[in-house]
């Protein structure tokens, strides 16, 4: 479909379609101290901005704003238009509460109230 459309028109769809990307997704992969702004993810990989990404190996942090998702360990990395696509050997899902040392019973209530 795109190869029928004007090569001014189809860098100005591109164009918009990364900066939205970058405006609305706030999915980010922290290496060390440093913060990447993930484009795209899925249940193999992720793909980040090929211009300001480096070349990541090892372990990674995936957040969401400020909630920790996942603990990776991104094993390839390879150019794909303007973006990189990592790859995962691991993903490890952060659990939203502590782990009990008991058996949580399903219809448990969540509070209790005094009389």
């Amino acid at each position: 479909m795109f190869h029928m459309l004007p090569d001014e028109v189809y860098e100005g769809l591109k164009q918009a379609r990364q900066q939205s990307l970058k405006r609305n997704d706030r999915l980010c992969v922290h290496d060390g101290d440093k913060a990447h702004r993930i484009l795209r993810l899925w249940d193999n990989g992720f793909a980040l901005d090929a211009a300001t990404a480096p070349r990541l190996r090892g372990r990674v942090e995936i957040y969401d704003g400020a909630r920790h998702l996942y603990q990776c360990l991104v094993i390839d990395s390879e150019v794909d238009g303007t973006e990189r696509v990592f790859e995962f050997k691991w993903v490890s899902t952060i659990p939203d509460r502590p782990p009990a040392d008991f058996v949580r019973e399903t219809d448990a209530p969540i509070a209790l109230l005094p009389r």
